[in-house]
């Protein structure tokens, strides 16, 4: 029998998983810190695309399959080492995912009000560790540093009216928090311009139908309608979106504006986050940004970043600071040691992406570890986390879990996420 363990029960951990469980005389244990699976789709994905979230119903799929656990509320790290799992199976595969934000290096970064996304978005999606941000949304104003679909995201969440999260699995606290916002003017920073921005048509064209906000483009910004030839298609429908929110402004009470070629350079504020320094940029000839010493400040009360994450350390594996990734080759850490998904390219690609990915590694470890053998696995965890007084969460406890949520659920939502570990375990009786 060939005893592998994967770290992170995310969609890189549940596809390098569908892949193992059809091997030969193997048995799978998915490991995660917190006592719910799925990781992203539960925390990560906004709450109002439900649409992405159903793929979890496919992990759940491989989850039930008699040859893969769920190893829940088990901190690798703190209640297990990774030399120890090193020593009971045969491989080990890093599926952790790049949960945390990364810095904002500029000056007043640390004040208060100034919030990463992967913090923002938890606590609107109810992760444990977020849960009690309290971000601020008393000022009229809000910056949002960043070009991409989570950029849009925090955006299309902070401009929604209560009735637009009808069917969406916000949580209480969010949910609650928003329909009492002040906020009135988003601004989405840009270094580079339209052409260079990693938006997707689906989440730019949403942004055209909300109930009380407008996006807004400056046409100035546009380069000439031309050039948007050179792009290819999936681009080209998210820069015709943009021209079309400059050509066509909308009087609402919310304003959503496009600041491109506009460089964070400091945050101010006393005590709190009261306006942001911007540089105005111009892009050379290889495309990348450069201030222009042309300077102008944006009033807000809140200042999300979202300029990209990173994969936390480990004890005892290589890591790449610069990168936020494990230092890898190809996947391969150390003998026996693997990584996947964000943990091993780094934060790029989509939930879509890993599936290639964690059939490749899948198929790369089965073929180092060859026929496997002589490893403890499973038993051997059960009885080390049991000297150690510690009892995980099952799938079938998540089961349980997930039913109490949606009996908790308001009319027209899927469900009430628990937004604490402690209510979590309460609902299995712990």
């Amino acid at each position: 029998m060939r005893h592998v363990a994967i770290v992170g029960s995310g969609p890189a951990g549940y596809y390098t998983a569908e892949t193992l469980q059809k091997a030969d005389e193997i048995a799978i244990d998915v490991i995660d810190r917190l006592p719910v699976p799925y990781g992203l789709i539960r925390t990560g994905v906004a709450p109002d695309h439900q649409s992405i979230k159903a793929v979890s119903r496919r992990y759940e799929g491989v989850a039930l399959t008699d040859n893969v656990r769920f190893v829940g509320h088990v901190s690798v790290g703190d209640d297990v080492t990774i030399d120890e799992l090193t020593e009971l199976y045969d491989a080990v595969i890093l599926a952790t995912g790049a949960p945390n934000d990364r810095p904002l290096e500029i000056p007043g970064a640390g004040l208060k009000g100034v919030i990463g996304s992967a913090a923002f978005v938890g606590w609107y999606n109810g992760h444990p560790d977020f849960a009690h941000l309290d971000p601020p949304l008393d000022a009229p104003g809000v910056t949002v540093i960043g070009n991409g679909n989570v950029a849009l995201d925090v955006a299309r969440i902070l401009a929604k009216t209560p009735g637009e999260f009808a069917g969406s699995d916000i949580v209480a606290h969010a949910r609650d928090a928003l329909a009492k916002s002040g906020v009135r003017h988003i601004q989405i920073l840009g270094r580079r311009g339209p052409h260079q921005i990693a938006m997707t048509p689906k989440e730019l064209g949403e942004l055209g139908h909300l109930e009380r906000a407008s996006p807004r483009v400056d046409p100035a910004d546009l380069p000439p309608e031309g050039d948007d030839a050179m792009l290819e298609p999936g681009m080209r429908k998210s820069v015709t979106h943009l021209r079309s929110f400059a050509a066509n402004p909308v009087a609402k009470p919310v304003t959503i504006d496009f600041d491109f070629f506009a460089m964070p350079v400091a945050i101010e504020g006393e005590g709190r986050v009261q306006r942001v320094i911007v540089e105005r940029t111009r892009l050379d000839a290889d495309l990348r940004s450069h201030g222009t010493g042309e300077t102008y400040a944006i009033e807000a009360g809140l200042v999300v970043s979202c300029i990209g994450y990173q994969t936390p350390p480990i004890p005892g594996v290589p890591y790449e600071h610069g990168r936020g990734r494990f230092a890898n080759d190809e996947g391969r850490i150390l003998p026996g040691l693997y990584c996947v998904g964000w943990a091993r390219r780094g934060p790029t690609g989509t939930i879509g992406t890993n599936k290639p990915d964690g059939a490749r590694i899948a198929e790369m470890l089965l073929e180092d570890i060859g026929r496997g053998g002589g490893k403890a696995g499973r038993p051997g965890l059960d009885s080390l986390l049991a000297s150690r007084g510690i009892s995980p969460v099952t799938f079938r406890d998540w089961r349980r879990i997930e039913e109490a949520e949606i009996k908790a659920a308001i009319d027209g939502a899927p469900r009430e996420k628990f937004t604490s570990i402690d209510a979590m375990l309460a609902a299995i009786g712990r």
